[in-house]
């Protein structure tokens, strides 16, 4: 089993959609088995700081996305999820133990 984890920011957009709705609606047409988005509250990365404090609200906040399949099923999508991403953010894939 492989665990694929996207990090994007969630004001990210492909086409006009948020990136993670695209996201998740490429990797249902794969019929991929699962994904969940987490929203984080803080952090920072090659684009600089994920988070603007307005008066106590967190906007443009940092998204991970995190997928756990087979990976001769999520294998194939790597190079599909990479030009969806693009500059937006970072993937990584390791292999893990499913009980």
């Amino acid at each position: 089993m492989w665990c694929l984890t996207i990090r994007i920011k969630k004001n990210d957009r492909l086409d006009g959609k948020p990136l993670y709705r695209a996201l998740l609606d490429f990797m249902m047409k794969a019929k991929i088995s699962g994904a969940t988005v987490v929203n984080a509250v803080d952090g920072f990365g090659r684009r600089g700081r994920s988070t603007i404090h307005v008066e106590g609200v967190s906007m443009n906040y940092p998204l991970i996305i995190e997928v756990v399949d087979e990976q001769s099923k999520l294998e194939p999508l790597l190079p599909e999820l990479k030009m969806m991403i693009g500059d937006n953010g970072v993937f990584t894939v390791h292999e893990v133990y499913s009980y």
